[in-house]
């Protein structure tokens, strides 16, 4: 059932594009400017596509973008789906499946979230290097179907260390400053407490969010390359001075927003 769904949908974008895409971009809060450079685009309402959740998350296009950037096809989701709206962790994968369906083999996902390192400032952009589930949850559980992976995935590589280092070399030519850490994921949709953050920090994260997770243990189940961009838009609760909003995240992350465009650009072309 769920392989003939995906099939549905694929088959609905490929209808109407002559773009066929080998790389993909997941685009979170505020981070939607890379899909409005692509060339030769072709826009989806998410709700138009079979099977794709519906998202009303402030900051999200929801629509899937395919076109070209710099020569290379690509297709960009400028918007995504989170846990906290209700959705089961399978939805919220049910995208990337999509998108490996339709040829893509590498993966840029971005987001915005919450600095933990010392060493952050809020603006700064950081290549995830791995990540903390912390919420119990996985997209995988359930009858596992061969035609698209095996049962239990690898995951040592999660965040491919072959397209980070493309991404260090890429923002040193382009003059854009790279941190690197660990990402942890909460459900959301409140913020973290500073006693979660402390223990967060014991554990070794330097970011803490809402999203990416799900998708990232989905694409290498897929046997696809990912590449993980967070947007540090504020120091996280106990560190930052002032209380958060969700407005403020997506003023921080639209400043940052033209960094992360040229990047993400600079590299896809690239693939």
């Amino acid at each position: 059932m769920f392989y003939d769904e995906v099939m549905k949908a694929r088959d609905y974008i490929l209808e109407r594009t002559a773009i066929r895409p080998r790389v993909g971009i997941v685009l979170g809060s505020g981070l939607g400017q890379v899909a409005d450079a692509m060339e030769d685009r072709a826009a989806i309402p998410y709700d138009a596509i079979p099977g794709f959740p519906h998202s009303n998350v402030v900051g999200h296009a929801a629509r899937l973008v395919l076109g070209r950037i710099g020569g290379t096809e690509a297709a960009c989701m400028q918007g995504r789906f989170h846990y906290y709206e209700g959705f089961s962790m399978k939805e919220l994968a049910f995208p990337i499946f999509v998108l490996k369906s339709l040829g893509v083999e590498k993966l840029i996902v971005t987001n915005a979230c919450g600095g933990i390192n010392g060493g952050f400032t809020p603006g700064d952009l950081m290549l995830i290097e791995d990540h903390i589930n912390l919420t119990g949850l996985n997209p995988l559980i359930g009858e596992n179907d061969e035609r698209f992976g095996p049962r239990f995935p690898d995951m040592t590589e999660a965040y491919d260390r072959g397209l980070i280092a493309l991404a260090e070399k890429v923002g040193a030519e382009q003059g854009i400053p790279l941190q690197r850490g660990v990402y942890a994921l909460f459900t959301g949709p409140c913020f973290e407490t500073a006693a979660e953050i402390r223990a967060l920090r014991t554990l070794g994260a330097d970011a803490v969010g809402m999203s990416t997770v799900p998708e990232v243990i989905a694409a290498n189940y897929l046997g696809m390359r990912v590449l993980g961009v967070a947007c540090i838009t504020n120091m996280a609760t106990g560190i930052a001075k002032e209380k958060h909003s969700h407005e403020k995240v997506l003023a921080a992350a639209q400043e940052s927003g033209e960094r992360l465009s040229r990047l993400v650009t600079e590299l896809v072309s690239r693939l």
